[in-house]
């Protein structure tokens, strides 16, 4: 390409740019603009080019880009006044007043006469003073607070108040600053030594606000208390002590990982570190931490939890699993000992009810982070080395040990289970322990033979030789703890058809008996929560037959038992209650066999699936309601609440599939709301499985369809509904998902400017305008009623104001369609932009030949709403242009609008048509109706 001709390029793009930058698309001038930098060759053009997209990035909010652009222009040429304009209004959003002040006052010396930049260099000097002010102050504070807390003379009561203070206070910018330049990172590591639970509390919560998004203050407290000291504070007995020390390890390893990808500029770049070592070093100590016989039950489940999050890959398309690979080969074996622990036995570290299956989290978290055969083959062998040796070792403890590792395994990674299970004499060892006189030796063997029973390749050979095993315990054991362990095996084994009516594989009525005994033993408050959990557990799989779903809805006790339990301090069991209420609510996905596909298929004696007649709509309805009776949305938030592995993402899922099926009902939303249902949505929409999240983010659409959002979700909660519901918008999702969103942006978009702004960003605007040519009738009307509220907003008004497009003209047909909703819908659109982009007007006629008939049909209509919209949008051609108002005057317009403008009520469409005869009247084409009548012409 020429010189020239690559300038020619670069100027085009930029033009581009400008242009889109006018009609309010940010993005899409962004991109022109990056692509002109891309080719540019001119130092003086690229600094305009850096200069134009610091202003799009200070439109979008990205204020940290909007300085770096702004600093590369004035680098090229320190004279820009623009350039460094923005840069102050950047610094200003950054927080960075000081530095915004002298760009703001070396824009004033070379503007002096410029309100703009007088305006901006006033309002820095109150923010400034205000802040200083402001430190002052705090300054005092902190060291009141330090006073009473360093006194020994003090009340216990006064210092655990100056505690509190300073947490209050570190949650506030000057505040932390404050805390920390006068030395309270020593204070508080004294604080940390208290016997007093509270004030150990206070000092990890003010650690946490000193921490909060600001990486360089937590590379200096992490060096400075160390994590030795950290994770002893975490594996201490305290269960508060040590979720607030896990919290705190969770702020101060989102701090650094963010650190890590932020981009850094001007003086901060030379003093901060990479904290890749300080990640490193942390997630030593966690994995340290693992076996340590020293560190409590609650310690080591807060350290198994934070290994759950901070280790593996936030996204597969992250080429970069390095990290995962380095637990591996640093910790495996540690996580693995923890895994094999028998509580029961003597050796072996402390657990909880909760550390085997955070252990099967765990394994699962890191074997699906793995990329290659190679490192899966790695992580196999490695287990099953420790499998191995345990086993292999003589003594009964060791076997023990090796079939706990493996029934870990079998819930977690369960091909490496599998491959652990086949090893020689496992499975024989198995069956005979389960035989054991010793309870606990019985239970463990029971355990692994129930996570066995679930995996293709042995469910077979348990199914013939377990089954008989199982009924023997059931019947036989003295030990309730067996017994509903040997009910579950069995329930799970009677389970294998599923949902399918035809395929049960015990006699009639068997499911049902275990079922009662399962729910016995959910309602025996004398049993262990554990043993209880495990009547869950098998509920969970009997819950497949729609018999033993009516009986349990039906139990009120049951009902709220599980609920309880679900409360509980015992996370293990939320995947089984969320799993038992998606198949009573029969919230899980069902294909319908095509019709003639199931004929042929019995034609062919194929097994063709059946439906259970109590799984019909009308009984799935009235279990829903006597579930939403007994309290199930309480025990959903609360299970959303829970900060477990065992609340993975598959969990989530069953919660949201749960909460879609109990919002159905629109009598029902309500209710749901009223108990914390929709802020318990929030959070699944963002951390769920893909399926997961499009559940919730539907259920999330009901609610905000027919609730007031605003009262669904108060304060700044209403704006993280926009992100999911415009999730909804793709081709992925279903006709009815796409269109009860776009009913619900409709609805957010008619509430504020604020509202709009954020839909706005998210993108959906272009979604909206697709959805608008849908071919279905519903989802095309609600796409253009959305559109009719957002166009309250000047950015979307200047799409349809900027040339080159149809926008308009589909408007102008949709007013002529057939379908009355979509003919409200764009009347109401063309009527708002007609009053607002009076230009707008004189481009109706050049849109078709019909505009003429088709505003007429408006005025003409049956429909209150379509005259009305009808008479707005001729009252505003006529104001717009005087050839215009000649036009509509020369049709049948001025005859039908002197008969609306006779009404005998004063409406607003009367009022409107004659307000159209008054502006031809004062342009002169009609005559006033004492020169001669209303209607002729001069």
């Amino acid at each position: 390409m020429s010189v020239n001709g690559k300038e020619k390029d670069t100027g085009a793009l930029k033009e581009e740019g400008n242009i889109l930058f006018k009609a309010g698309d940010m993005q899409g001038a962004l991109c022109f603009y990056t692509k002109a930098l891309k080719l540019s060759d001119s130092q003086a053009e690229s600094a305009v080019l850096h200069r134009n997209r610091s202003a799009c990035y200070l439109k979008l909010e990205d204020y940290t880009k909007a300085e770096a652009d702004a600093s590369k222009a004035l680098d090229a040429d320190p004279g820009d006044v623009k350039a460094r304009f923005r840069r102050a209004q950047a610094m200003q959003k950054l927080g960075r007043l000081n530095e915004a002040f002298l760009d703001a006052q070396r824009c004033a010396q070379i503007e002096p006469t410029n309100n703009t930049f007088k305006e901006l260099l006033r309002l820095l000097g109150a923010q400034i003073q205000k802040k200083s002010v402001q430190m002052s102050s705090t300054d005092a504070r902190v060291q009141q607070m330090f006073s009473l807390l360093l006194d020994p003379s003090a009340q216990p009561s006064d210092r655990q108040k100056a505690a509190q203070n300073l947490v209050v206070l570190s949650r506030e910018d000057a505040g932390a600053e404050q805390i920390f330049r006068n030395d309270g990172v020593k204070l508080i590591q004294r604080l940390l030594g208290s016997n007093q639970e509270e004030v150990v509390l206070s000092a990890l919560r003010t650690l946490v606000g000193l921490c909060t998004g600001h990486q360089s203050r937590t590379m200096a407290i992490v060096n400075e208390l160390g994590m030795e000291q950290l994770c002893g504070v975490m594996g201490s007995g305290a269960s508060a002590v040590s979720l607030a020390a896990c919290h705190l390890l969770q702020v101060m390893f989102e701090a650094l990982t963010e650190g890590m990808n932020r981009e850094i500029r001007g003086k901060d770049e030379a003093i901060l570190p990479e904290p890749s070592r300080e990640l490193r070093s942390m997630l030593r100590y966690l994995v340290e931490m693992m076996p340590e016989s020293s560190v409590s039950g609650p310690g080591r489940d807060s350290a198994i939890n934070l290994l759950v999050k901070q280790v593996p890959r936030k996204s597969q398309r992250n080429p970069d699993n390095s990290l995962t690979l380095w637990v591996i080969d640093q910790g495996l074996k540690k996580i693995l000992e923890v895994a094999g622990t028998v509580p029961e036995m003597s050796e072996g570290p402390p657990l909880t009810d909760n550390s085997h299956m955070s252990c099967s989290v765990l394994l699962s978290k890191l074997y699906d982070d793995l990329k290659s055969d190679a490192e899966r083959e790695n992580f196999n062998k490695l287990c099953e080395e420790y499998v191995q040796h345990h086993f292999g070792r003589p003594g009964l403890e060791s076997k023990l040990r090796a079939i706990q590792t493996v029934s870990v395994l079998l819930q977690g990674p369960s091909d490496v289970g599998n491959r652990t299970l086949e090893m020689s004499g496992m499975m024989d060892a198995v069956i005979s322990l389960c035989a054991s006189e010793v309870v606990c030796h019985q239970q463990v063997a029971v355990e692994a033979l129930i996570h066995a029973a679930g995996k293709a390749k042995r469910a077979s050979f348990i199914t013939a030789n377990g089954v008989a095993l199982l009924k023997d315990l059931y019947k036989k054991s003295e030990n309730d703890r067996i017994r509903v362990r040997a009910l579950v095996g069995l329930c799970k084994l009677g389970s294998a058809g599923g949902t399918d009516f035809s395929m049960k594989q015990f006699a009639e009525g068997s499911t049902l008996k275990l079922a009662k005994q399962c729910r016995k033993w959910l309602c025996n408050e004398s049993l262990p929560p554990t043993s209880r959990r495990w009547a869950i557990e098998g509920l969970a799989y009997l819950t497949f037959d729609a018999d033993v779903k009516e009986d349990l809805v039906g139990d009120r006790n049951a009902l709220q038992a599980m609920f309880q339990l679900a409360k509980s301090e015992d996370k293990t069991v939320l995947f089984a209650v969320g799993s038992t209420l998606v198949n009573c609510t029969n919230s899980y996905d069902v294909d319908k066999p095509d019709p003639q596909m199931v004929e042929l298929a019995k034609y062919a004696k194929q097994h063709v699936p059946e439906e259970h007649p109590k799984d019909a709509h009308s009984f799935v309805e009235k279990r829903l309601m006597k579930l939403l009776e007994a309290g199930v949305v309480s025990a959903l938030v609360c299970m959303v609440k829970q900060e477990s592995p065992a609340l993975t993402e598959t969990c989530r899922e069953c919660i949201a599939r749960v909460f879609l099926a109990l919002v159905e009902r629109q009598e029902d939303r309500g209710t749901v709301v009223a108990q914390g249902g929709g802020k318990a949505l929030l959070p699944l929409v963002s951390e769920s499985t893909d399926v997961g999240k499009t559940k919730a983010a539907q259920a999330l659409a009901k609610i905000t369809i027919t609730s007031n959002p605003e009262i669904a979700f108060p304060g700044e909660r209403i704006y993280e509904v926009v992100r999911p519901l415009v999730s909804l918008l793709t081709l992925d999702c279903s006709l009815l998902q796409n269109f009860e969103s776009l009913m619900a942006l409709t609805n957010l978009a008619g509430i504020s400017e604020r509202l709009r702004q954020k839909i706005i960003k998210e993108k959906a605007v272009p979604k909206v305008e697709g959805y608008m040519f849908e071919e279905h009738d519903l989802v095309r009307a609600a796409a253009t009623e959305c559109m009719c509220n957002l166009v309250l907003s000047i950015e979307v008004q200047q799409l349809y104001v900027a040339t080159g497009n149809d926008r308009l003209k589909l408007l102008v047909l949709y007013c002529g369609e057939e379908d009355e909703r979509l003919r409200k819908a764009a009347a109401g659109t063309l009527a708002m932009l007609t009053a607002e982009q009076p230009e707008l007007c004189a481009r109706i006629p050049g849109t078709t030949s019909h505009w003429l008939e088709i505003l007429q049909a408006l005025l003409l209509s049956d429909s209150v709403e379509l005259r009305h919209r009808g008479v707005v949008v001729t009252l505003n051609l006529m104001q717009a242009e005087k050839s215009l108002a000649e036009t509509l005057m020369e049709s049948e317009a001025l005859e039908i609008l002197s008969v609306l403008a006779k009404s005998t009520e004063q409406s607003p469409i009367s009022r409107a048509a004659q307000h159209c005869l008054d502006k031809a009247m004062e342009y002169s084409i009609i005559k006033k109706p004492e020169e001669g009548g209303e209607g002729t012409e001069p």
